[in-house]
């Protein structure tokens, strides 16, 4: 078989929907009729075979994008089942920007629904051709076959022709209309059937085969040559030089397996491959034809091929592989930014050993999850897209890895300042070593406006205290103040100005003076009606018009402060800064209030008085 003709017979395509719209059942579907399967896999039975994870299958959801190939009559068809909750966005994402056309979803009842929205704008983020699955309405399709060449003839000359003379049209004639209008993303086929009752589904992969493209009916991708700055086109062709994608990175039996989407050229087992993002170069072990977590071994992935690979220690997702001597950076995958956190601690000694093993493994699989260590609290802080995500990954810490943890909320972390000016006084008089050690200072503490900081001054005279012990005193001030007399938050926001204090001529010393002004800023501190700042988060919120007055009443209720509202591509916009002890499980409240579709971005502001 010529190349060209094999590449022409490839369809990579992606299932993506609303969480419970029949994504997992259609794929399972497929695998039966194409014959990949021996077996109807059902989700609500726990054994469908695209979710193999043991979260998935207890839950009955999508938690990582699967991948599967499998063939109907002369198409290799490369599948990927992909997640329909809003805390895996990213599965969507990163798999939609190496797909060439997608299935659409939708259900007959609930119509379509909010993340359907999501991954439809998605898929046209990333130009990709589509076709939809609702089902129930075989009864209407008959008439609507009018419309269609009415419609497909608004697309396409040639049809318009033959439409307008009242000639026949030749279904082959139609359907390559229909295929060209779909990979030029002016329509959509909508297509009818029942995946839970078997119905449609072999009409589903006639569609794909007839109207979704290869990868040579979609535009080439394009890169930069990292060392020229030069735009380079990576042509779908086995002959071309090599231009491959890292889209996910998963962990599999202890072993790290990159999933690559090949643009253009052959990834061949064994071969030197090249990373321009690192300039690196990394042995190719093993390449791996994906069904789900099971796979076959292979020696060589063309071009349009999505496999697993075994061997890159360094490349991670996002990353392009390629030829040293052909060198190409394709375009990165965006990620989005974690909105939620939970503390963790292990919960014995054997589990704080393998604790940052493990979360060094889910890092690598997960870019939207975070890792922090609290340097004020000493927690280790996990965040991530929502309470589902970290729920997620705390049950595959406690069943994959044995790893035991306790979790809570993270404590946030305050600091303090004062409302009014005050003086404070010391003396350190003190015998040590057979040495008298003395020092007396007197400071005067004063508010500053916020986000000023700490200030320290003298006012004193050399004869008052010698120049040579206010550096001292200016120290034992500072790390005074890193420790309020509140509840032990650094002191900010506060002019700390020596105004006076003695001096003995042979027992001043620096010792002395330093916890003299230690002694004297506490004393000042409790002195000036100390009280806690918040730190103050700035916070955006995208919701559609109808929900804006439940979610501005709600951040109010939290203490918000609105600051603007904005129209952005037919969504609200709402600008506020809340305390961040009021977001706490936020990503819920605001789904339930918007039907799941509200999201918002968070990041620190300032510290405040709440």
């Amino acid at each position: 078989m010529s190349e060209k003709k094999k590449i022409n017979r490839i369809r990579n395509i992606g299932i993506i929907a609303h969480i419970d719209a029949g994504k997992t059942t259609v794929t399972e579907r497929i695998l039966y009729y194409t014959g990949r399967s021996h077996k109807l896999g059902e989700v609500h039975d726990g054994e469908a075979i695209m979710d193999w994870m043991a979260d998935e299958q207890q839950r009955g959801i999508t938690i990582t994008s699967a991948v599967t190939t499998c063939h109907w009559k002369e198409a290799e068809i490369q599948i990927i089942d992909t997640p329909g909750h809003v805390d895996f966005t990213i599965e969507v994402e990163r798999s939609l920007r190496v797909l060439d056309g997608a299935i659409g979803v939708f259900c007959a009842v609930g119509g379509v629904e909010p993340q359907s929205e999501t991954v439809w704008r998605q898929a046209d983020k990333y130009k990709v051709p589509k076709m939809a699955f609702p089902e129930s309405m075989i009864d209407k399709a008959r008439q609507y076959r009018d419309q269609l060449v009415e419609t497909v003839a608004e697309q396409d000359d040639e049809i318009m022709e033959a439409y307008l003379s009242d000639a026949a049209i030749a279904p082959e004639l139609l359907q390559a209309a229909i295929r060209r209008a779909t990979c030029s993303l002016k329509l959509v086929p909508v297509l009818c059937g029942s995946a839970l009752r078997n119905k449609g589904i072999q009409p589903l992969l006639d569609a794909i085969v007839r109207f979704l493209p290869s990868p040579v009916d979609v535009p080439p991708i394009k890169g930069i040559n990292p060392e020229t700055g030069d735009t380079v086109t990576c042509k779908s062709s086995d002959t071309a030089p090599l231009a491959a994608l890292i889209f996910k990175v998963s962990m599999m039996e202890g072993r790290k397996l990159s999933f690559v989407r090949v643009y253009s050229g052959r990834l061949k087992a064994g071969d030197d491959i090249h990373n321009p993002s690192l300039k690196k170069t990394e042995k190719l072990s093993r390449i791996l034809r994906m069904h789900a977590n099971k796979r076959d071994r292979i020696d060589v992935a063309g071009a349009g091929s999505i496999v697993g690979v075994v061997g890159l220690k360094l490349s991670s997702t996002g990353e392009t592989l390629c030829s040293a001597k052909h060198p190409v950076l394709l375009e990165r995958i965006e990620f989005y930014e974690p909105v939620i956190s939970i503390a963790i601690e292990p919960k014995t000694h054997a589990d704080q050993e393998k604790i940052s093993q493990v979360l060094e493994k889910f890092l690598a699989e997960d870019p939207t999850l975070r890792v922090r260590q609290d340097e004020d609290t000493g927690q280790t802080i996990l965040s991530g897209m929502g309470e589902l995500h970290l729920e997620i990954i705390i049950s595959r810490m406690q069943r994959e890895f044995k790893t035991q943890v306790n979790v809570g909320k993270p404590q946030v972390v305050h600091r303090e300042t004062i409302e009014t000016e005050t003086e404070g006084s010391a003396v350190f008089d003190k015998e040590i070593a057979g040495q008298r050690q003395f020092g007396e200072v007197t400071l005067r503490l004063k508010p500053l406006p916020r986000g000023s900081g700490v200030h320290f001054a003298s006012r004193v005279s050399a004869e008052t205290i010698p120049e040579i012990f206010v550096p001292v005193i200016e120290k034992g001030v500072m790390e005074s103040l890193e420790s309020g007399t509140l509840m032990g938050y650094p002191v900010v926001d506060v002019d700390a100005m020596l105004v006076g204090g003695s001096f003995r001529e042979s027992n001043g010393t620096e010792l002395a003076y330093k916890v003299a002004a230690s002694i004297a800023c506490k004393n000042a501190l409790n002195n000036a009606k100390p009280y806690l700042l918040d730190p103050i988060m700035k916070v955006e919120v995208f919701v559609p018009e109808a929900f804006m007055g439940e979610v501005i009443g709600d951040l109010n209720a939290r203490d918000g402060k609105i600051e603007a509202i904005e129209s952005q591509a037919g969504i609200q916009v709402i600008k506020a800064v809340v305390p961040l002890a009021q977001m706490f499980g936020y990503s819920t409240v605001l789904r339930s209030a918007t039907q799941g579709r509200g999201t918002f971005t968070m990041q620190f502001s300032h510290f405040d008085r709440p």
